[in-house]
């Protein structure tokens, strides 16, 4: 067995010393709590057929029925591209259908089916049990404060203009 030179061991406790001593990036913390987060109701959503993005999907549909591609794209802030790989997906599974409202038919509204319908108490669920998992160890108090701290992260990015 050879000897451990003194300044690799040096080396080493010094470098668990800086790493250690700073605190994590509120970016890095956040984002994989969300994925952590996502990972969880993705699972529970599994076996209604819904995927990861869906969920957020048929709520806004169910709380308003009959939105533009564009304009659920801009609430649940995605790219127009990808709101409308999304939508075709889930109405290729049944659960949105587009409408045609104008009579030269560019205007095109998206419309909850029965069987988007039928999906939101799974929905419901499945976000209740990740909430309740995330949360567990929290008091109220803290989980509103938790709820008041993030709207705010968010309120302040957004309030930033773009740049170019």
């Amino acid at each position: 067995m050879a000897k451990k030179d003194k300044g690799d061991k040096k080396n080493k406790s010094s470098k668990k010393k800086e790493s250690g001593s700073r605190s994590p990036s509120v970016a890095a913390a956040v984002t994989q709590a969300s994925r952590a987060m996502r990972t969880h109701l993705s699972r529970g959503l599994a076996d209604s057929g819904l995927y990861a993005g869906q969920d957020t999907v048929v709520q806004l549909l169910a709380e308003e029925d009959g939105l533009t591609p564009g304009a659920l794209a801009h609430r649940l802030g995605v790219k127009a591209p990808t709101m409308t790989r999304t939508i075709g997906r889930m109405e290729a599974q049944g659960f949105v259908e587009r409408r045609t409202v104008d009579a030269d038919g560019r205007l095109t509204m998206v419309h909850l089916t029965a069987e988007g319908r039928a999906r939101l108490e799974a929905i419901a669920q499945a976000s209740a049990e990740t909430e309740l998992l995330a949360t567990q160890g929290l008091s109220g108090k803290e989980v509103k404060q938790l709820v008041k701290l993030l709207a705010e992260v968010e309120r302040n990015l957004h309030d930033q203009p773009e740049k170019s």
